[in-house]
C-alpha cells in the first residue's frame, strides 16, 4: 500500500532525478523527509512492482541515434523465448504482445538506420521470427509520460 509520501516521491522521481552525487538527498529535500527514508521507500516500491526501473529518458534522435518501432510475427510457442532474447539488447527499450498477426511489437534504437536494419535481420535469424517490419516514426509527439500521483494543493 502506498501512502501520500510514497506518491510524492513517485511524482518527484518521474519528473527529474538530478545528475549529482547526492541525488537522493535532493529528492529527500523536495519530499521533506530523510534521505534514508527515500531510499528505503524506493526499494520497497521496486520490490512491490510499483517501480519497474529507474533510468533516464533521452531523445535518441537528438543524440544522433536511429529508433524504430518493430512489428514482428512470431509463432506463439516461440514468443517467450523471443522476448527473452530481445530483452538482452540495450537498444530494445519496450516490447508488447499484441492480439494480432504481428503479435510482438518492440522499440529499438541503434547508432544508425543501417545498424538497425542489420540487427533486425540478426534478430529474425536468431529468433526464428517469420517477419519483422521496421516502422520508423514520421513525427514525434512525446518521449515520456508522467503519471500524476498527488493532487496539487
Amino acid at each position: 500500500m502506498m501512502d501520500q509520501t510514497d506518491r510524492k516521491i513517485l511524482d518527484i522521481i518521474q519528473k527529474e532525478i538530478p545528475i549529482v552525487p547526492n541525488a537522493f538527498e535532493v529528492v529527500a529535500q523536495k519530499a521533506a523527509i530523510d534521505k534514508d527514508d527515500v531510499i528505503n521507500r524506493i526499494k520497497r516500491l521496486k520490490e512491490n512492482g510499483i517501480i519497474r526501473r529507474i533510468g533516464g529518458s533521452f531523445d535518441s534522435t537528438g543524440l544522433g541515434y536511429y529508433s524504430v518501432l518493430v512489428a514482428a510475427k512470431v509463432a506463439e510457442e516461440d514468443l517467450e523465448q523471443t522476448v527473452t532474447f530481445l530483452n538482452r539488447f540495450t537498444g530494445v527499450t519496450h516490447n508488447y504482445q499484441r492480439n494480432h498477426e504481428y503479435n510482438l511489437w518492440f522499440t529499438f534504437t541503434a547508432s544508425s538506420k543501417q545498424r538497425v536494419e542489420e540487427l533486425i535481420e540478426f534478430f529474425k535469424q536468431k529468433t526464428g521470427a517469420q517477419e519483422m517490419i521496421p516502422l520508423p516514426s514520421l513525427q514525434k509527439f512525446k518521449i515520456k509520460v508522467h503519471f500524476k500521483m498527488t493532487e496539487d494543493k
